[in-house]
């Protein structure tokens, strides 16, 4: 009853979309299909990035889980990080247009097959690293995440850009 009246009031947030983890085959089946739709005539619909640079960003994304050595922290993600983590990998959806992180931000042009050949490769090596396999140091920003965090934050990385380029 109290959950109810929290609801009502607009304190709780009810979801129906349940988070997909880039761990599980079904949906890294799902989201190598949606990649191998995208081609250089894909436009977004939102943002600034063409779509080779969305792929170069997304790799640049894959490099945090899978790297061998640690990433340092960032003073802002040490303050902060920890308060705002939680949304990388819950059923809520990203909003559009989210601020991004200077290191992540792609302004040069790329070459489209390039970029793509590159993401396939970065979620295969995620996708097969498994549960186990994947880095256990914090990420620079949010801090530490558990392999099940890490699998859907990663998916929800890219769902967000690939619904933002209409795959």
């Amino acid at each position: 009853m109290f959950a109810y009246i929290l609801y009502i009031a607009g304190l709780l947030r009810k979801s129906t979309l349940k988070m997909k983890s880039l761990f599980d085959t079904n949906t890294y089946n799902e989201i190598i299909q949606r990649l191998n739709n995208l081609t250089p005539q894909s436009q977004r619909k939102w943002g600034k990035m063409e779509i080779a640079q969305m792929m170069a960003h997304s790799s640049e994304a894959f490099k945090v889980p899978l790297s061998k050595k640690e990433i340092p922290r960032m003073f802002m993600g040490r303050l902060i990080g920890w308060m705002i983590k939680s949304k990388l990998y819950n059923d809520s959806p990203w909003k559009q247009n989210l601020p991004t992180a200077p290191n992540f931000i792609i302004k040069d042009q790329r070459i489209f097959d390039v970029e793509k050949k590159q993401l396939t490769e970065l979620i295969e090596a995620f996708y097969k690293a498994g549960l186990d396999g994947i880095s256990k140091y914090p990420h620079p920003f949010f801090g530490s995440f558990t392999p099940d965090q890490w699998g859907k934050s990663m998916y929800k990385h890219l769902d967000h850009h690939f619904q933002q380029f209409g795959v």
